[in-house]
């Protein structure tokens, strides 16, 4: 798995445990695997349709630096379906897991729209090809 995003944990992100408040935790995750949707799908035009199961671990606390870890489960006609973790970055230990969050690629008319992607490419491989064109 690939951590892509840190979080620095901070007070207006705890909950009244003074711990890191879940949905905040949550909103993350959620705006990293759209980033990464958009990025592999080359379209802005992506919705969260699903999320599984979210298994909270361990907490974090004021101060903590959190990263944020996708990585691809499938490719699907018009979807990406991708799994998560969240981890405190110092200790590695794990807050939280999401085994499927399924993105689904619109056209502009907003309907699920085939993106033709049937595997995992990088900008900088994108970047060489156009370059040899």
């Amino acid at each position: 798995m690939r951590f892509h995003t840190r979080k620095w944990v901070k007070p207006e992100d705890l909950n009244a445990n003074e711990t890191l408040f879940g949905g905040k935790l949550l909103a993350w995750i959620d705006e990293e695997a759209a980033l990464y949707a958009i990025v592999q799908l080359e379209n802005k035009r992506v919705v969260t349709k699903y999320m599984s199961e979210i298994n909270f671990m361990s907490s974090a606390e004021k101060g903590d630096i959190i990263e944020i870890g996708i990585e691809v489960v499938k490719f699907g006609k018009t979807s990406l379906t991708l799994n998560c973790e969240a981890r405190n970055k110092m200790t590695r230990e794990t807050i939280v897991t999401v085994d499927n969050i399924i993105l689904v690629n619109l056209g502009e008319n907003g309907k699920p729209q085939a993106h033709g992607k049937t595997k995992i490419e990088y900008v900088k491989d994108r970047l060489a090809k156009d370059e040899q064109i």
